[in-house]
C-alpha cells in the first residue's frame, strides 16, 4: 500500500468555504424569500441581518470559486481540467457507466479510481456551472440596490433581459438542485470510503488517499 497527495490545499480549502457559503446562503437567502419574524421593527432588524450575513458571504463565496477555477488550471491531474479527458476516451466512458450502474444499483462491480471518477466528474463540471449561474444572477439581482453601480453596470443588462422575477426564480431553483447534490454529495462519498477502504471522506481533511497499487491495473 502506498500513500498518495490527492487533493491539494487549495482544492480542500476551496471546497470547505464554498460548502459553508453554500449553507449560509441557502439558509439565509430561504429566509429573505420567505421571512417568518413578524413585527414591523424586529422583522426589519432581523431581515437587515441576514441581509448582510447574505450577501457577505456572497463576496466569499465568489472569491472561493474564482480560486478554485484557477486552480483547474494550475492544480495537479486529479485537480486541473486534465481529469475531464477521461470522457474522451471510450474507456473513461465506459467507466463512468459502471460508476453509474453501482450508484442506480443495477451493477456490483465498479473500477478503480484514485481522484475524481468519471461520472463524479461530470457531476462536478454541473455544478461548478450552478456555481456560476448563482454568482451572477444573484450579483444581478444586488445591483438593483445600487443603481449606477459595479453590479447594476456588469450585469443590470440580465435585468432588462430577463426581468427580477425570473432572475429570483432560476437563483431559488438553482439553490434546491445544490442542496440535493450536497445530499448526493455526502451519500457517494461516504459510500466509496466504505466500500474502497482508502480514506476517500479523510482525505478532503488531509489530501491523502491510501492505494493499492494492484488496484491501478
Amino acid at each position: 500500500m502506498e500513500i498518495r497527495y490527492v487533493w491539494e490545499l487549495p482544492v480542500r480549502l476551496t471546497h470547505w468555504v464554498n460548502a459553508l457559503c453554500v449553507v449560509v446562503l441557502s439558509l439565509t437567502g430561504f429566509y429573505i424569500g420567505h421571512p417568518f419574524i413578524g413585527g414591523a421593527g424586529s422583522a426589519a432588524f432581523v431581515m437587515g441581518w441576514v441581509r448582510f450575513v447574505h450577501f457577505t458571504f456572497a463576496y466569499l463565496f465568489l472569491v472561493s470559486v474564482l480560486v478554485r477555477y484557477y486552480w483547474f488550471f494550475a492544480g495537479n491531474h486529479d485537480s486541473s481540467w486534465r481529469m475531464y479527458t477521461s470522457w474522451f476516451t471510450r474507456e473513461g466512458r465506459g467507466r463512468a457507466l459502471k460508476f453509474f450502474r453501482y450508484y442506480t444499483f443495477t451493477g456490483r462491480t465498479i473500477p478503480y479510481e484514485v481522484g475524481h471518477n468519471p461520472l463524479a466528474v461530470l457531476a462536478y463540471a454541473a455544478v461548478f456551472t450552478l456555481f456560476v449561474v448563482q454568482i451572477v444572477t444573484g450579483f444581478a439581482l444586488y445591483g438593483q440596490f445600487a443603481p449606477g453601480g459595479f453590479w447594476d453596470g456588469t450585469l443590470g443588462w440580465l435585468l432588462v433581459s430577463f426581468d427580477s422575477q425570473n432572475l429570483r426564480l432560476v437563483h431559488h431553483l438553482v439553490m434546491w438542485l445544490l442542496t440535493g447534490f450536497a445530499i448526493n454529495h455526502v451519500y457517494s462519498a461516504w459510500l466509496m470510503d466504505v466500500k474502497e477502504m482508502n480514506g476517500t471522506m479523510s482525505s478532503i481533511f488531509g489530501g491523502y488517499k491510501y492505494i493499492e497499487p494492484e488496484d491501478l491495473s
